[in-house]
């Protein structure tokens, strides 16, 4: 196996610290042709979109207006009180199946429910942890 001589390049480290300078390559010649162009492409757009050019007036349109979001309206769900975490899931799904709640809805609610329950699973243990060390310091 030849050994590296003094001359090789380590690994990580380049030939060229400085390289290139930002904005020196062909992208950056070809962003400011487009950059000088712009003003006459966007007029040409707008003639194009008034000139009634359907595809025109898409383009326009999407690039200046957010696309619209569908948006959820709020429900009212009742879930038993004091019933158990799983009881309440089956109350999503039973409101699902009915047509009462949106899968969705139903599928997000069910994730909270996961989550508290893994919230109620930590603070659970947590209780069980001090009370055990409680314990063994009045031992000791």
């Amino acid at each position: 196996m030849p050994k590296a001589n003094s001359t090789s390049w380590r690994p990580g480290v380049s030939g060229n610290p400085k390289g290139r300078a930002p904005g020196t390559g062909k992208v950056a010649a070809l962003r400011e042709q487009i950059n000088e162009a712009l003003p006459g492409i966007v007029k040409a757009m707008v003639d194009r979109a008034l000139e009634g050019d359907p595809g025109a007036a898409r383009l326009l349109v999407e690039r200046v207006i957010p696309a619209l979001r569908p948006e959820e309206r709020p429900v009212t769900v009742h879930l038993p009180r004091d019933a158990s975490l799983s009881d309440q899931g089956r109350a999503l799904l039973t409101a699902a199946a009915a047509g009462e709640l949106a899968p969705s809805q139903a599928s997000t609610l069910l994730a909270g429910l996961s989550t508290m329950a893994k919230l109620i699973e930590t603070d659970e243990l947590a209780a069980r942890v001090a009370a055990l060390e409680e314990r063994a310091h009045a031992k000791a």
